[in-house]
């Protein structure tokens, strides 16, 4: 064979083995592992969560706040006699509060809107019905009265005569959220053309009071009541006072009873010859029995509404009802005067219902003097 013969032959058989590789059965790839469906995890049983415990429940008891205008002490003290009637009366409990401030009170009330109640003053409930919906239910009364006033009180021996007489003197008061202690005489003395001088918070009426006793400042303003004669009626009348029937020589006691001014023999009264001092200066009679001997009334301001038990916004409706029947129960018994009636603690004789529009004079006021509260 040539070797030509040879290359056609071995290119055939290479053509051949080709086509045959071509008509043989595929290759198949290795098959690829998968994986088993995929099943869903069990769940687990929902986890009970209890009920919220009920608003006045000893889980959740119903916080009674109270301005710290008096001592903080007479306060607890008198306010769990409180909470106790009202525990009895109703089967719901009750945890007393001072907050630190007036505003600390309102701050409280809209941070827990629907399990708070308090005892605020006019311009607090003003303020607090603005900001989230406080509501009024009660006023106070005292001695006949729904309204008080603001007294400014300096040194018996001091030469202030009239307000003009303030003029660049040093005042003290007790806080800026007070109504009697502040807010009043703040709108009147810039109304009259008076700027005092500097300005001395002390926190409270009875530290006011003390503060003027011991010529700490020139004059301090207060919360005045009308005093009580030797027959235990007051000086004047609320319809007296209305139709202007009340002179400035009326607000404070006759001058020959004031060298006779001293505690009663229990501490629990300031009498001056069977006269009764029921303003703020009779709340540090124990401290300084001489007190009406150290402190007069320069003068009072115009009438404040009374101070208020206001409710949160959101409290409900038929708890608020149980407390309301047992608070006017609670009114009517003695202890009433151990607490909240005390004149060491706010001196409420009673209480009568409110509305929100008897305090649009206050509103008005806030107004004003542009106040807001500050935290």
């Amino acid at each position: 064979m040539n070797k030509r013969f040879l290359f056609v032959v071995m290119a055939m058989l290479i053509v051949a083995s080709m086509v045959l590789s071509a008509c043989g059965p595929a290759a198949t790839e290795a098959p690829v592992a998968t994986e088993a469906p995929a099943t869903e995890a069990p769940t687990e049983a929902p986890v009970a969560t209890e009920a919220p415990a009920a608003i006045g429940s000893p889980e959740h008891p119903i916080k009674v706040l109270f301005v710290p205008s008096v001592d903080a002490n007479i306060i607890t003290t008198g306010g769990q006699v409180m909470a106790d009637a009202l525990n009895q009366a109703t089967g719901l409990t009750f945890e007393v509060t001072v907050p630190t401030s007036y505003a600390a009170t309102i701050e409280e009330m809209c941070a827990s809107p629907e399990d708070t109640m308090a005892f605020i003053p006019g311009l607090g409930y003003a303020i607090a019905n603005q900001l989230c919906g406080v509501d009024v239910a009660f006023k106070a009364v005292r001695f006949g009265y729904p309204v008080y006033w603001a007294e400014y009180i300096v040194a018996r021996d001091s030469e202030f005569q009239t307000l003009a007489d303030l003029e660049g003197a040093t005042w003290g008061y007790g806080d800026q959220g007070s109504t009697s202690g502040y807010m009043v005489p703040a709108v009147e003395l810039a109304e009259a053309g008076i700027t005092p001088g500097e300005q001395v918070q002390t926190g409270g009426h009875n530290q006011t009071v003390t503060a003027v006793y011991n010529g700490e400042v020139d004059f301090g303003t207060v919360f005045y009541s009308v005093p009580l004669n030797a027959e235990g009626a007051p000086v004047f009348t609320y319809d007296e006072y209305v139709a202007g029937g009340v002179t400035p020589d009326m607000y404070e006691l006759p001058a020959d009873v004031i060298p006779n001014c001293a505690p009663d023999a229990e501490g629990k009264k300031l009498l001056c010859d069977g006269w009764r001092v029921l303003d703020a200066r009779a709340n540090i009679r124990t401290e300084a029995p001489d007190v009406m001997q150290k402190v007069r009334i320069l003068a009072v301001s115009a009438a404040i509404p009374n101070d208020t038990l206001s409710f949160g916004p959101e409290f409900p409706a038929d708890v608020r009802t149980q407390i309301e029947d047992a608070l006017v129960a609670f009114a009517e018994t003695e202890a009433w005067a151990a607490s909240i009636g005390s004149a060491d603690f706010y001196g409420w004789s009673g209480i009568a219902p409110a509305t929100d529009a008897e305090y649009d004079m206050v509103r008005a006021m806030v107004e004003a003097t542009g106040y807001k509260i500050e935290p």
